[in-house]
């Protein structure tokens, strides 16, 4: 898998449990998405159009490191099917866990947000 993305927890980022916000966690997982799908369809046109069941398995903390990685599973007509992983990453030990992850579906566009081709690459 691909690094895509790499995020600071911060204290803005907490919820009312001490614990990143899961909203947050999807927020930042749509972003690394989007930017992987764009990289590649070689497109910024695309959209999601789907994600699926995101379990959150640890809790995130105010300071930690969190790496989103992905890779592409499927490239259609016009969709792209990617897999994403949230790992909480210690800095000291550069272990990682898995935090959440899942998959998500993103479709390339035209300038009237209509699917468009993907050209093979």
């Amino acid at each position: 898998m691909e690094l895509i993305s790499t995020k600071l927890c911060k204290t803005s980022d907490i919820g009312v449990n001490d614990n990143l916000f899961g909203g947050i966690m999807l927020a930042w997982l749509d972003e690394a998405g989007g930017i992987m799908a764009s990289c590649a369809s070689r497109s910024p046109n695309v959209i999601t159009l789907k994600m699926d069941e995101v379990v959150f398995k640890k809790p995130v903390k105010v300071k930690q490191q969190i790496r989103i990685y992905g890779e592409v599973e499927k490239t259609g007509k016009t969709s792209i099917s990617l897999y994403l992983e949230a790992r909480r990453n210690d800095l000291v030990s550069d272990e990682e866990e898995v935090v959440c992850s899942t998959k998500m579906l993103f479709v390339k566009v035209d300038d009237n947000g209509r699917p468009s081709p993907i050209q093979n690459q």
